[in-house]
């Protein structure tokens, strides 16, 4: 029992993580502060990009695959039908909130696609890992596909100060947006919470699985990226360097194989190295409030467009900052959801969006 309880609180930590990087970026972009700073943090904010996001929709397949643990493993039909009515009352949970967001002006939202991942991986949920494998080869290969074959743009506001989507309200562009050219698009986004469904069906108590999951992500990470330059280098002369960039880029615009496998890479290192911490440290004050920031993420994710946005355009510092000046907020803000999640966490067990979500979907 206690390797399950830290076991899960890695999770929890890892989720925290992710939600602080997720932090980095959008206050980032909202804010024109993207190339505001000095290379070296220009470069290490452009690590965050995609990466903190993808490490989220992992984690979540993760978690998944530890709820209906139980229902698989029995081969119970019954219990699996369960599994999937709760995960599709979740999902719609999320898409509802997140298409409310959307409505209030938060236009990069990941919540609305988010639950539409929930939407599809449910159908999955007995499948054979095996078969889980060759669905994620088939999502980034018909990413790749259509990224190749449409305009990748479409529907896109080439003018606007924050990237908006102007036909997102209507049918095909909202389906265009979710399936294809949006900001987390299920091809190839879907692929990362089917790869942690995979990830979550082995025994992360094992320090062998562990050790092996580690292994694979420090490979996998350093192959993608090595071969990324080596391909841009050597075509950029015939292809053009933006032609070569756009079909060998290891970054989120536009998401390649290449990233899809990158990206998964340090999201490994990172599960496990968030593992082995709280298990190290599992006394430590600072750890266990991270911990309940990292159970609390859905209640931050809202707090940071409703609370941290709106705080920056009261004071008015929501355009053209620099990467110093995000850096000490995204710093500041966290801290405080920390403090928030430790003090909530006192009296409460769940997060005040993550109690209404177990409310409405019970």
């Amino acid at each position: 029992m206690s390797k399950t309880i830290r076991r899960i609180t890695g999770l929890d930590f890892a989720r925290s993580l992710a939600m602080f990087g997720m932090f980095i970026v959008n206050f980032t972009v909202i804010t024109g502060a993207g190339t505001n700073g000095p290379d070296w943090l220009v470069h290490l904010t452009a690590l965050f990009e995609g990466r903190a996001s993808a490490l989220f929709v992992l984690l979540a397949g993760i978690g998944i695959a530890l709820m209906t643990r139980k229902a698989r493993e029995g081969n119970n039909d019954q219990l699996i039908g369960d599994m999937r009515i709760v995960i599709w009352k979740r999902a719609l949970f999320l898409f509802i909130v997140g298409l409310g967001l959307y409505l209030v002006g938060w236009t990069g939202d990941i919540l609305h696609y988010y639950g539409v991942y929930l939407f599809f991986i449910a159908f999955l949920i007995s499948f054979q890992q095996k078969i889980l494998l060759y669905i994620v080869l088939a999502v980034v290969t018909i990413a790749q596909i259509l990224q190749l074959t449409f305009d990748v743009f479409v529907g896109w506001n080439p003018y606007a100060l924050y990237m908006d989507y102007m036909d997102f309200w209507t049918i095909n562009g909202f389906l265009r947006n979710l399936f294809f050219n949006g900001y987390h698009p299920i091809f190839p986004w879907f692929a990362f919470i089917l790869v942690g469904f995979v990830i979550g069906s082995f025994d992360l108590q094992s320090n062998r699985i562990r050790r092996k999951v580690l292994i694979v992500g420090v490979i996998i990470l350093v192959f993608s990226e090595a071969l990324s330059k080596i391909l841009i280098s050597q075509t950029a002369s015939i292809l053009k360097t933006e032609v070569a960039e756009f079909l060998f880029n290891t970054g989120p615009i536009l998401p390649s194989i290449l990233y899809i496998i990158s990206t998964s890479g340090s999201a490994f290192i990172i599960l496990i190295i968030s593992l082995y911490i709280t298990e190290r440290f599992s006394k430590s004050k600072l750890v266990t409030s991270i911990i309940a920031s990292g159970q609390m993420t859905l209640t931050h994710y809202i707090a940071h467009i409703l609370i941290g946005v709106s705080f920056l355009e009261w004071i008015g510092r929501a355009e053209h900052q620099s990467l110093f000046f995000i850096y000490s907020f995204c710093i500041v803000f966290y801290f405080l959801c920390i403090l928030f999640s430790g003090l909530w966490k006192r009296k409460y067990s769940r997060g005040p969006a993550e109690w209404l979500m177990r409310y409405l979907t019970k």
